[in-house]
C-alpha cells in the first residue's frame, strides 16, 4: 500500500463524526438586503402578501425575476410529473430564491408560496445582473450567500444519506426555528404541519406523529397556543447521538 493511500485513510473522519457533523444547525443574522440594493431602480420592485398562503410564482412559469425576503416566510414546493409535492425549503428574512434565472435558467423549477404576511423585493434579472456588475459589495455578499446555500444543501443530503428519520426530523425542527447556540428555546414558523414536515423530512406522517409526541414527552418541544411549536435546547442532544 502507497504512503499516500494511508495518509488519506489517516485523515478521513470517521463516519460517526461526518453524520455529528452536519446535522447540527447554527443561527445566522438576517441579512438586510435593503443596504445593498439601490432604491428606486427600474425593474425593482416590493411585493406585500398576505396571510392566505398566497403564491409567489408556479413551478414551470417563465424565470424572469429573482426575489429577497425582507419580512416573513416563503416556501418553496417541488411536484413530480406523478403529482407528489415535496417541500424543498423554508426560507426567510435575509434570504433569496429564484436565483436560478441569473444561470440561463427559462422557467420555475418550484413553486413558491409566501407563508403568512410576508415581504419580498423583486428585482428583473437583466437588473440584478446590471447591479451585480456595477457592485462589487453586493456581488461579494450575494457570492457569500450562495456559497453558504451550498454548504447547507451538501449537510441536507448526508442528512438524508446516513441519518435515521427521527434525526433528520429534530435537523429540521432546529433549522426551521433557527436555532443557534445561544438559543435556550424558539418557534417554528407557524404553518408548518406534520404533512410538511414528512415532505421535508422524506418519510411518512405517522412517524413524524410518533416522533413529535415522543419529543414532547421528553420535553424537547412544546405547544403554545400563542407562538405555536416551541423548540428547546436538549432537542440538540438528538441530532448529536451516535
Amino acid at each position: 500500500m502507497s504512503g499516500a493511500a494511508v495518509n488519506a485513510r489517516a485523515v478521513r473522519p470517521p463516519a460517526t463524526e461526518l453524520r455529528s457533523s452536519v446535522v447540527v444547525p447554527f443561527r445566522k443574522t438576517p441579512f438586510d438586503w435593503e443596504t445593498l440594493l439601490p432604491g428606486p431602480v427600474k425593474g425593482k420592485t416590493v411585493e406585500e402578501y398576505g396571510a392566505g398562503n398566497e403564491t409567489v410564482f408556479m413551478q414551470g412559469q417563465p424565470a424572469d425575476a429573482l426575489f429577497f425576503v425582507l419580512q416573513g416566510k416563503v416556501r418553496l414546493t417541488v411536484v413530480s410529473h406523478g403529482g407528489k409535492e415535496g417541500i424543498v425549503a423554508t426560507l426567510g428574512p435575509g434570504e433569496f430564491f429564484g436565483e436560478g434565472c441569473l444561470a440561463g435558467q427559462t422557467s420555475r423549477m418550484a413553486t413558491a408560496t409566501a407563508v403568512g404576511d410576508c415581504t419580498l423585493t423583486r428585482v428583473e434579472t437583466a437588473t440584478m445582473a446590471r447591479m451585480l456588475v456595477e457592485g462589487p459589495a453586493l456581488s461579494g455578499v450575494f457570492i457569500h450567500h450562495l456559497l453558504t446555500r451550498t454548504i447547507r444543501y451538501e449537510a441536507d443530503l448526508a442528512d438524508q444519506l446516513f441519518n435515521s428519520s427521527e434525526k433528520r426530523l429534530a435537523r429540521t425542527l432546529l433549522l426551521l426555528s433557527h436555532f443557534g447556540p445561544d438559543s435556550v428555546s424558539e418557534p417554528v414558523v407557524r404553518g408548518i404541519s406534520q404533512e410538511h414536515l414528512a415532505q421535508m423530512v422524506g418519510t411518512t406522517r405517522s412517524r413524524i406523529n410518533f416522533f413529535m409526541n415522543k419529543f414532547r414527552k421528553l420535553g424537547y418541544v412544546t405547544y403554545n397556543a400563542k407562538a405555536g411549536l416551541i423548540v428547546h435546547r436538549s432537542l440538540r442532544s438528538v441530532t448529536l447521538r451516535d
